[in-house]
């Protein structure tokens, strides 16, 4: 396995939260229990799935992403400057058996962007006092994309925003401060989760961004901007990836679409150390994209789907990567699940069984293409 993250078998970061953690944030929520009891039973089941997942044989390990609702919203309200709004978003996901509507609160930017407080710092703490030595442990956040993209330039005051490249300004600072804030608690690998740049890929969402006002052809440089602006100062010793999503609700999806539009700034622009793509089936499109990869940075290759509980065949995952590797080198590349497993709360529709097979397969056709 590669000395540095990311790995040779690696894994986006939700987890299927058990039962009893599902059946203590209702309880929370209805007021039935303390916080305090929720979080004995959130760190009672943190602790069981890094052991699980040291027992799959990975070498990083995430908190599930237990102590979350969704992968994305927890965060971004705990920004400064950043409020629920009133008004409720409304995405529509779809499955092989029909669709489905997502309709979680909105946001609204009512203030000046800035990070009061380390974001998902006593989580990561905890994290990283319950890995075994030799595995990383690894913090995910959403990427500054997503403060900007279902809403628009609508969600973002125009009293305290006149000029919007002062908001994206903000933002970049803001998670410059996150990134420094994390890294000096140890942490040495971070994963900012962005659906924009894959969304982007497909005609439909370029097609909303117009009708919300905003430059459909040069959203993802705006995005990729921002994202470099946060990553200009980070230390060293602390590996930031990204993963592209098109979505991920109950086994549901929004968009389509290979990584084409835009793969050339992409890959030539963005300044993280490696990509997590999705390649799970046709939506996806082929691995020509890849060939805009420099030298030096890594792809992990999400082939094994999180959305359907069937076992992939191993030696079929070999030659896709084989595939792959035509159009980047074999030693840039690795092997990851194609999302997470519950990048909501309720999950997808497999089971925790199916869930730790899945990954078992990811580390065995990892060592049978890379070695140990």
């Amino acid at each position: 396995m590669t000395a540095r993250p990311p790995f040779r078998a690696d894994h986006v970061g939700s987890l299927l939260r058990p039962a009893v953690l599902r059946a203590a944030r209702r309880d929370y929520a209805a007021g039935a229990i303390s916080q305090e009891q929720l979080r004995a039973v959130e760190d009672d089941a943190i602790r069981d799935v890094v052991k699980m997942q040291k027992a799959v044989g990975l070498a990083s390990a995430t908190d599930g992403e237990f102590r979350r609702s969704s992968w994305h919203m927890d965060f971004i309200y705990a920004l400064g400057g950043v409020s629920r709004s009133d008004e409720r978003l409304h995405v529509k996901f779809h499955n092989l058996a029909g669709d489905l509507e997502f309709s979680p609160p909105g946001l609204q930017v009512d203030g000046r962007i800035r990070l009061d407080e380390p974001i998902f710092a006593e989580h990561f703490d905890f994290l990283k006092a319950h890995v075994d030595p030799g595995i990383t442990a690894k913090l995910t956040i959403p990427s500054p994309s997503m403060v900007y993209y279902r809403g628009g330039r609508a969600a973002v005051s125009t009293e305290v925003y006149p000029d919007l490249e002062e908001f994206f300004a903000d933002l970049s600072a803001a998670y410059a401060a996150q990134l420094a804030a994390m890294a000096s608690r140890g942490c040495t690998y971070l994963q900012m989760d962005d659906t924009s740049l894959a969304y982007l890929n497909d005609p439909a969402q370029r097609e909303m961004v117009a009708r919300m006002g905003g430059d459909p052809d040069t959203l993802h440089l705006r995005n990729i901007a921002t994202m470099n602006a946060a990553l200009a100062g980070k230390p060293s010793d602390l590996t930031v990836t990204t993963h592209l999503c098109r979505g991920n609700f109950r086994s549901s999806w929004v968009a389509s679409g290979g990584y084409e539009f835009v793969a050339e700034a992409l890959f030539g622009q963005l300044a993280v150390d490696g990509f997590f793509l999705e390649f799970d089936d046709e939506r996806s499109g082929g691995f020509e994209p890849l060939r805009f990869v420099p030298p030096g940075k890594r792809v992990v290759l999400g082939l094994v789907t999180t959305k359907r509980p069937e076992l992939e065949d191993a030696d079929a995952l070999v030659r896709r990567i084989e595939e792959a590797s035509r159009f980047v080198d074999v030693d840039q590349l690795c092997l990851s699940p194609q999302c997470g497993f519950s990048s909501t709360e309720e999950g997808n529709e497999l089971t925790a069984d199916e869930e730790m097979r899945k990954l078992e397969l990811v580390v065995s056709v990892a060592e049978r293409v890379w070695g140990r």
